[in-house]
């Protein structure tokens, strides 16, 4: 059975563009590193998750559910993987009037990225559950498909926002506090969907 699309769609647009790891990661690359620099992140991040709900409307979760373990080690991975972020984030800005250190995210990494990114688990396997009755290979593609249309908005979206903050981040020492803020709220993004 095909998803209601302007239903799928509402999902996708709510749940995507809400602030978590992969936008406070956009922000932060659009403030440091500019629109252009971070299109190969913003692509990782708009074509990724997508990637995941296939992967996880396909079969993942049954894997997950034969070897329990395995969902213990994943969380552990993705905790470890967004506090070396954090860190990279916290650390990228640059001294005054100079050019942030270290480089965007590339398009490899951002993908693998949603892999270990615990709110795109909760949000793949909430709009398969909800939107993919069964083994529906066709709904998992609709479900995907959608959320490349949204994505694409939401990835470019965020990255234009750090991208406007650049002016304001321009004056000394706002650059490392922006930084330093967006490493922490990428920790806290998380925490809700770790403690849940």
């Amino acid at each position: 059975m095909m998803p209601d699309i302007l239903a799928l769609a509402g999902f996708a647009f709510a749940t995507i563009i809400t602030p978590g790891p992969n936008n406070v990661m956009l922000m932060a690359s659009g403030a440091n590193f500019g629109l252009r620099r971070s299109l190969p992140h913003m692509a990782g991040v708009a074509i990724g998750f997508p990637a995941m709900i296939v992967g996880v409307g396909l079969g993942v979760m049954q894997v997950f559910a034969a070897w329990p373990v395995l969902q213990q080690v994943l969380t552990a991975a993705s905790l470890a993987y967004l506090a070396w972020l954090a860190l990279k984030i916290a650390r990228a800005s640059a001294p005054d009037n100079a050019a942030p250190t270290g480089r965007p995210l590339s398009f490899l990494q951002a993908s693998a990225f949603q892999w270990v990114n615990p709110k795109a688990w909760a949000m793949a396997l909430g709009a398969v559950t909800l939107y993919a009755a069964g083994n529906d290979t066709g709904a998992v593609l609709v479900i995907a498909a959608t959320y490349l249309a949204v994505g694409c908005i939401s990835a470019s979206a965020w990255t234009w926002l750090g991208q406007q903050a650049r002016h304001f981040l321009g004056a000394p020492g706002r650059l490392r506090s922006f930084n330093v803020s967006m490493a922490v709220l990428l920790v806290l993004s998380v925490l809700p969907v770790v403690l849940h």
